[in-house]
């Protein structure tokens, strides 16, 4: 059962997918290890780093240093009054895939990079869509807090012997938290199909919709309580940033995406229980990596941290500071709103480490929720319980390393070691446990660049100087894990004798990586080798 194997214990690993044996030969004990350490940080290791063979052509990166960043100024002359972005968004796009993006213009450029706003889209009509899409994140917000409310009294039933239900329909167990809550999330999804729909944004909800149709609509009927709450709960939760600031780009998301529930939504209402209980977990053991990159969230009261932690149910966060209170309750509002938005995949561990970058460069919750939804169009494919998205990856790294290096792939058939599972990790957090955060956030934002560039058939022609020089490509990460590999080919070549000592060395990674150079080697690769991927 779906439940049974999120369900979460002790440890909050639990509920990482894990890798399964994929016919290499590895026993199920070197499995088992491989899930027990597979989000165990270990930055004591010493960097041993070997120098790649150049290719012929030369990447962005090929001086490894970083180039500079785009700044305020040039973003500025990057867009025409009207606030489209000149030439369909190509100058933009090649200036980030090299350089990254200035602080400061993060939250403004970020939804263009993720997909949020198209590159051609106008200030007005992005103005349009941020109200449309607020609402839509309000909604799930208010069905979020129905549920964890109705939890709670049920709950309280439960340790009273009492039952719950009207007495003339003999009631129901006070355990059957499930008949509860169905109302509510069948409520949450059918009230953004529902919604009027700006005929600039395309939808293809078809499946959602077929599966809630003949739902009770009856819980729309306390949506005017909930109004209520919800001047409140945003006050709480939303940053501290000014809503009327005309150029902080607000999110808006195509509802056209492949998040529509495929399982029955029974079975997501059953497990929603589950993931509000590890997402709290998670939320409060998130780090403080974010604080120096987020003054005015690092400055929050101590009243108000408290007062969203209230909002959202969350408890147990005596020891953290208010800043750390505050970014845990921020992380739990988007977390549980995304679980219901996409129960396919409702919450495993190592989605609050993608997210929590994102809560602390947008400031606006409804704003870090909807970019949230552009990275985890990718992403989420990584938290898929048949795991066909990682093996996918995996076999992508396995081939770079094979067309790139067939002494170290050789060495690592030896080993029983060439599906690569020893950079699980990387795949699923997107290289975040082993690079800083500034790293993280450079990196990912070229890897956005690329994904961008694509969506706006920016370099698809086979004569156009962007993919004759530096071609973009979807699986940028999966090239720059590759090359991380590579560089440590030597070592693993020479001291190496089983995957698990591969496996420690890619996790002792962690703060000793050059994320410029390993951008260049990455790109290095791609120029060379993406053909034969491709093909």
């Amino acid at each position: 059962m779906k439940a049974l194997r999120r369900s979460h214990t002790s440890s909050a690993s639990s509920n990482t997918p894990s890798p399964s044996s994929s016919g290499s030969g590895s026993s199920s004990s070197t499995w088992i290890q491989l899930r027990s350490v597979l989000f165990v940080v270990n930055s004591s290791s010493q960097a041993h780093y070997s120098h790649l063979d150049r290719g012929r052509l030369k990447s962005p990166w090929s001086r490894r240093k970083r180039k500079h960043v785009l700044t305020p100024q040039q973003w500025s002359n990057f867009c025409t009054p009207d606030g489209k972005l000149r030439d369909g968004g190509a100058k933009f796009l090649k200036k980030v895939r090299s350089g990254g993006v200035e602080p400061s213009i993060r939250p403004e450029v970020w939804p263009f990079l993720l997909g949020v706003y198209d590159l051609d889209s106008t200030k007005e009509e992005r103005e349009l869509l941020r109200t449309q899409k607020r609402k839509e994140y309000e909604k799930l917000r208010r069905q979020c807090r129905r549920i964890l409310r109705r939890s709670s009294e049920t709950f309280k039933l439960c340790e009273n012997g009492e039952t719950v239900g009207n007495e003339e329909d003999g009631g129901s167990s006070a355990h059957d938290t499930d008949s509860l809550s169905h109302e509510d999330v069948v409520s949450a999804r059918e009230s953004l199909s529902s919604e009027g729909k700006s005929p600039d944004v395309e939808y293809s909800d078809d499946r959602c919709t077929t599966l809630l149709e003949g739902a009770d609509a009856s819980a729309q009927n306390t949506e005017s309580s909930d109004d209520s709450e919800l001047s409140e709960d945003s006050e709480v939760i939303q940053g501290s940033a000014p809503e009327n600031r005309e150029d902080y780009d607000d999110v808006h998301v195509s509802s056209k995406v492949d998040t529509s529930p495929s399982l029955p939504t029974r079975c997501a209402v059953e497990d929603f229980a589950t993931w509000q209980r590890i997402i709290r977990v998670d939320a409060v053991r998130a780090n403080s990596e974010w604080v120096p990159y987020s003054p005015s969230q690092a400055s929050v009261s101590e009243v108000r941290a408290q007062r969203s932690a209230e909002a959202v149910g969350l408890k147990e966060h005596d020891h953290l500071e208010p800043c750390r209170v505050f970014h845990a309750a921020r992380l739990v509002a988007i977390l549980e709103a995304y679980a219901l938005y996409d129960p396919e995949i409702g919450y495993c561990q190592g989605m609050s480490d993608l997210l929590s970058p994102i809560i602390a460069v947008m400031q606006e919750d409804h704003e870090a929720f909807w970019c949230f939804v552009g990275f985890m169009k990718k992403a989420r494919h990584n938290f898929r319980l048949d795991e066909v998205g990682i093996r996918r990856q995996l076999s992508i790294v396995s081939k770079i390393i094979k067309f790139k290096d067939s002494h170290l792939y050789r060495h690592l058939e030896k080993l029983q070691a060439e599906d690569c599972f020893f950079v699980y990790r990387m795949v699923v957090v997107l290289f975040r446990r082993e690079l800083s955060f500034e790293q993280t956030l450079c990196l990912w934002e070229v890897m956005w660049a690329d994904q961008a560039a694509i969506r706006a058939g920016i370099g698809k022609s086979a004569g156009s100087r962007i993919r004759q020089r530096v071609p973009p490509t979807d699986d940028l990460l999966l090239y720059a894990i590759a090359a991380s590999v590579l560089q440590k080919r030597k070592l693993i070549i020479e001291k190496y004798s089983s995957m698990d000592e591969i496996l420690r060395e890619c996790n002792s990674m962690s703060g000793q990586l050059d994320v410029w150079k390993l951008l260049d080697d990455a790109h290095n690769l791609v120029v060379n080798l993406h053909e034969k991927i491709e093909s």
